[in-house]
This record gives structure tokens, sequence and C-alpha cells, in this order.
């Protein structure tokens, strides 16, 4: 049967780093000079250094406007319409930005398959037909959306690209996972929900999949469903924004489930047969739960950790972020595994292996 490779990934992020200005808005919503001290601490043990936003914060933060495009007025947050207005201006442009880093040449007309992830901004006309011209891809394409799954759409949307080249040989799919998690930022002074803010940047990567023989061949996937976790992560769509809620008790589950599940996701392959390591970098603790739950070395997640302090969690793109750090060194004949964590709480897991160009 034939196999799918990913040949090539690109990243784009948006100009505005935010984390820094983040972190001053958070502290002066907070009832207390201890709060704001203690936000400090966790927010350095986050080992995130930057996040970008479409977004350009003023240079005082701590006055009734935080940024240049008045999207955020203290007391007078923007509405879940606000906020999809500004995604459908930014997120296209953004997405292209991308795919034109893939340097698609004379494939660029042999596009066939266009699968897009996204969680945090819909509308229709979407994405998909804003891309599609935007890229000047071929009309023909098939387009499919791979909507709301959160943090591990990417690998799932990897399974449906291997499944297309599977079937149809001659396929060219292009992937893009496009998040502007920043928009989805709310007023509040609990200390729970803006640690979790705390980890949310905006990317895109794009990828090419194929039944070309070079880059990352992708060899099976799992899905690990933790039973009784359903209220651990959830993203709903509510009346001034998309609301998140992330337990504390969720790099816990993963650790656990990480050790209940390495065997089945490896095949009962020995860990140490697996040198690439693409772990989706929800958090520093989600890194730390999975490092001890599966029993790596501590430099086998070094990629991840970089991915998360330079960017932060993009949701569906991050994973892909790793992945093409990866790919740009990985030896030929090297195995690896990747997977991410969402809603469910679920696992997505992927086995690949380098091959030659």
């Amino acid at each position: 049967m034939t196999s799918a490779y990913v040949n090539r990934i690109a990243t784009a992020v948006p100009p505005n780093d935010v984390h820094m200005a983040f972190l001053q808005f958070a502290k002066s919503l907070l009832p207390s000079i201890t709060h704001a001290a203690l936000f400090d601490r966790m927010a350095k043990k986050s080992d995130i250094e930057h996040r970008f936003s479409f977004l350009e914060p003023l240079g005082d933060v701590a006055g009734p406007v935080l940024d240049k495009d008045r999207f955020y007025l203290r007391g007078s947050f923007p509405s879940t319409g606000a906020r999809m207005r500004y995604f459908e201006t930014h997120a296209p442009k953004l997405g292209e930005s991308a795919v034109e880093r893939l340097q698609l040449g004379s494939d660029r007309g042999r596009i066939s398959h266009v699968l897009i992830t996204c969680c945090t901004g819909l509308s229709a006309p979407g994405l998909d037909l804003e891309l599609v011209e935007r890229c000047r891809l071929p009309r023909s394409a098939e387009r499919t959306i791979i909507g709301f799954m959160g943090c591990y759409a990417a690998v799932n949307a990897l399974k449906v690209a291997r499944h297309i080249v599977r079937s149809e040989p001659e396929a060219l799919v292009l992937i893009i996972n496009l998040e502007l998690c920043t928009i989805h930022l709310q007023e509040t002074d609990d200390f729970e929900k803006l640690l979790s803010f705390l980890l949310w940047g905006d990317g895109c990567s794009a990828s090419l999949v194929s039944a070309r023989p070079h880059g990352f061949e992708l060899e099976d996937f799992r899905a690990i469903i933790v039973p009784q976790t359903q209220d651990l992560i959830t993203w709903n769509v509510r009346d001034s924004g998309f609301d998140m809620l992330l337990s504390g008790k969720v790099p816990a589950t993963i650790q656990q489930a990480m050790r209940d599940g390495v065997a089945e996701i490896l095949h009962d392959q020995p860990t140490e047969t697996i040198s690439l390591w693409a772990v989706h970098p929800g958090g520093r603790t989600v890194l730390d739960a999975v490092e001890r739950g599966i029993g790596l070395a501590p430099n086998c997640l070094a990629v991840s950790r970089q991915v998360l302090r330079q960017f932060g969690n993009m949701s569906s793109a991050t994973v892909m972020f790793v992945l093409g750090e990866l790919l740009r060194t990985a030896a030929a004949g090297a195995k690896g595994c990747a997977m991410a964590f969402g809603p469910g709480l679920v696992a997505e897991t992927m086995r690949f292996r380098t091959v030659g160009a």
C-alpha cells in the first residue's frame, strides 16, 4: 500500500510579542500584592518567554486601552462578534504567510486537497476559500475544515492526509493549522483563568503531504481517550468570546495516561527505539508529565520546550512547529513519536520515521 510522507513544514507568527504586556495586565487585575507576587513566580516557572499576536500592545497597559487597535478596553472587552470580525480580518494573512514559506513552486498548481484545522475562529465562507484565493491554489482542490478539536487537531489532520494519499497516490495535500488564541483573552481576577491565559499565543503552520518518499513517513496513529475526564479541558463559545477551562488536574492525568498507554502507542517497542519526540507543549507541566509518565531522559523533549519558550501554546499549530524543527535536523532512518492533548481528555499520537530526500 502507498505510504504518505510529510515532505515540508513551514511556520509563521504575527509581528507583535505580547508576553510581557500580558504579564503586566494580568498582575493589574489581581486583588493584592501577594497574588501578584505569586503570579510572577508562576509566570517564571512557565518557561515561556515570547508569545505573538496581531494585537500591538501599548507601552503602558495599566491604562484604560491595552492595544493600538483599541480591541481590548478595560471594562468593555469585545463581544464574540467583534472577536470573530478580528479573526476574519487577520487570520487569512497569517495563513498566507505560512503557505508562502513552503515555497510551493510548481507544486502550487498540483495541490489536490486543502485541510485546515482551527478552533479559535469560524465563518462562512471561511478560511478554506479565502486561502485558496490568496495563495493562488487550484479552485478544484478538495477542501476540508477540521474544526474545534483543540490542540490535537493537527494530528487528526495528518491522519486524514495519510488516508487521502493512501487512496489517491497522486494526491498533494496541503495542511494549514491556524490559530489566533490571543483574541479570546478575558478580563477577570480569577487566578486560575489568568494562569491559563499565560499559555496562549498565535501561530500557523503549513505542511505538504504526498506519496513522495522524503521527509517524515506517517506510519500509524493511536488515540488514547481517558475515561471520566470530559470536564478537565473545555472550550465553549460564549457571549464574550470562547471560554476555556483548563483544570489543574490535567498534568497528573496525562502522566498516568502515558504510563498506562505507552505500550499501545509504541506497539510494545522500547522507548529507546524512539529518537524523535514531537510532544505538543501544552505547558511546562504537561511536558514534565509526559517525560515522567513515559520515563524519558530530560533532553528528549528539548525541541518541545524550545517551541514553548519561543512561542507559547498555539493550540493546533504547536506540535507542527515541533515537527518542523525536528524535520530540519533529523537523521535518515530515525524513528519518532508525536502526540498532542486536548478536550476529552484525549491524547492523539502518531509514529513516524525519517526517510531520505
